[in-house]
């Protein structure tokens, strides 16, 4: 049976926020779409008004500062939304006895591990967008022990948003050839997969059979950026050659990016809820979608 309570969503706007939203939908969950004019998670007073006009059972927050070089020299904005505007809903929520799924990332970690990171691996942030991350993390998981989860996730893509897979599409109809990072690994996750898990495990902290704590929502398998552009040419029916391997030395950003951000999927198990499926999988149904969005 569909527990019919309210979930409300931040950062409605976003990308995953869309899908979340369009998962609820379908589920028949009804849901507030929360974008930054309707509730400003940076600002406590809002925080608690959008909270007792909808009296939510489950809060999605994926409004995020994801600027992730800006942040480098803005660390202090980027915190008042990652760090700050967690724990206000975190705080908000502990009040109603809300549950709250906060997004994270895979920044987190310091991306020099040789496999996976498991959910309860040490982290150690090298970015100042993962320290803000981490600070929200740690919110959230200190004023909701019981009722708090954070998902983290990275290398996401989806039909609502700019991201890496729709740039791709678009270059591949104007250039030759490209160079891409082959020495930066992880899982490139997409944004309705990770909907789905993230409204699971809400009904799941509902139901009580899914544990409070820290899960990791991200793809099976693994790839590098380069290697994740060839899957994009193969599905576009261009050739793959024409992606070409470079190193990170060649594309120097304000922020260091992780060598290897591949995490772990045990936690799910205790949730009684299926890790999400492996990224090519994921790459072949999402396709024409995003396809579809970047060509208009």
């Amino acid at each position: 049976m569909t527990d019919n309570r309210t979930w409300l969503v931040t950062g409605a706007g976003g990308m995953l926020a869309q899908d979340v939203l369009a998962r609820l939908a379908a589920a028949g969950i009804p849901a507030v779409a929360a974008a930054r004019t309707e509730l400003d998670i940076t600002d406590p007073a809002s925080v608690g008004a959008a909270l007792a006009a909808h009296h939510p059972a489950v809060v999605v927050n994926c409004a995020a500062w994801t600027a992730v070089d800006d942040a480098e020299s803005r660390e202090d904005e980027a915190l008042r939304i990652n760090g700050d505007g967690a724990r206000h809903l975190a705080e908000a929520c502990a009040e109603s006895g809300t549950v709250l799924l906060q997004v994270s990332t895979d920044y987190v970690f310091p991306g020099d591990a040789e496999k996976p990171y498991a959910e309860d691996a040490p982290t150690g942030p090298r970015s100042a967008y993962g320290r803000t991350k981490l600070a929200g993390e740690e919110a959230v998981l200190t004023a909701l022990p019981e009722t708090g989860y954070v998902v983290r996730t990275a290398w996401l893509y989806g039909a609502g948003g700019g991201n890496f897979v729709r740039t791709m599409i678009k270059l591949e109809g104007v250039k030759d050839t490209l160079d891409v990072v082959d020495d930066q690994r992880g899982q490139p996750t997409w944004t309705a997969d990770l909907a789905d898990r993230l409204v699971r495990l809400g009904q799941g902290a509902l139901a009580g059979t899914a544990p409070a704590g820290v899960y990791h929502g991200t793809s099976g398998g693994e790839t590098t950026w380069y290697g994740f552009t060839r899957a994009i040419f193969e599905q576009l029916g261009a050739d793959p050659e024409r992606v070409r391997p470079t190193t990170s030395a060649a594309f120097v950003r304000p922020a260091p990016r992780p060598a290897y951000s591949v995490l772990g999927h045990d936690r799910w198990a205790a949730a009684g809820i299926e890790p999400i499926r492996d990224w090519r999988e994921a790459l072949t149904e999402a396709f024409p979608a995003l396809l579809a969005a970047e060509r208009g």
